[in-house]
């Protein structure tokens, strides 16, 4: 559960605004939106392929960067 404690002066909107960023960030909806209708077991895995695949692969665009040429 996200939670998040007022400033002294702070006003609601910042306080609204911080509280969706954390949200947003504990990734508490895409979970919500994963869990509102079943999934079957092919595609829970070809989600998570796919989403392996984009991380080697982002990790291999770092390690370019980051060599010394």
């Amino acid at each position: 559960m996200a939670e998040v404690t007022p400033g002294a002066d702070e006003s609601f909107d910042s306080l609204l605004k911080r509280f969706n960023r954390k949200v947003q960030q504990d990734g508490i909806l895409a979970e919500l939106r994963r869990h509102e209708h079943y999934e079957k077991p092919s595609i829970k895995r070809k989600r998570k392929k796919a989403a392996k695949k984009r991380g080697s692969a982002k990790s291999t665009r770092n390690f370019r960067r980051a060599s010394p040429r």
